[in-house]
């Protein structure tokens, strides 16, 4: 698989946890676009730095070819499949109070008003 192969992938699962699995539709969301400007201004920065002094290389025959900032155009797709991924799951951990979904196994967690015995 190639990296432009694998950003695509990434992209297309992140997209599907954020619409389509979670449904928290960040993606439809001016703030999540304002959000996701300032995330990529310093993810430009950072790959400028680590592959501007070649700390990180990539194999040409492997990506695109066009870059942003020293770094392949691949990374955004990948930095925003990351950011989508993650805000997603905050967004819906959230909702339910920062607790997983309760599925076959789990206990039921206790009463607000229950009591500790001493």
């Amino acid at each position: 698989m190639t990296y432009t192969q694998g950003v695509a992938v990434a992209v297309a699962l992140s997209l599907t946890l954020d619409l389509a699995v979670l449904r928290t539709r960040l993606v439809t969301r001016q703030v999540f676009w304002a959000s996701y400007g300032i995330v990529l201004g310093f993810q430009l920065a950072v790959n400028g730095v680590l592959t501007g002094l070649d700390i990180v290389q990539y194999d040409p025959r492997r990506i695109l070819g066009p870059h942003l900032v020293f770094a392949p155009i691949e990374d955004v797709g990948f930095g925003f499949a990351l950011i989508t991924a993650t805000l997603s799951s905050w967004v819906w951990l959230g909702r339910r109070g920062g607790r997983p979904a309760r599925g076959p196994g789990r206990a039921e967690p206790p009463a607000a008003d229950a009591r500790v015995p001493r």
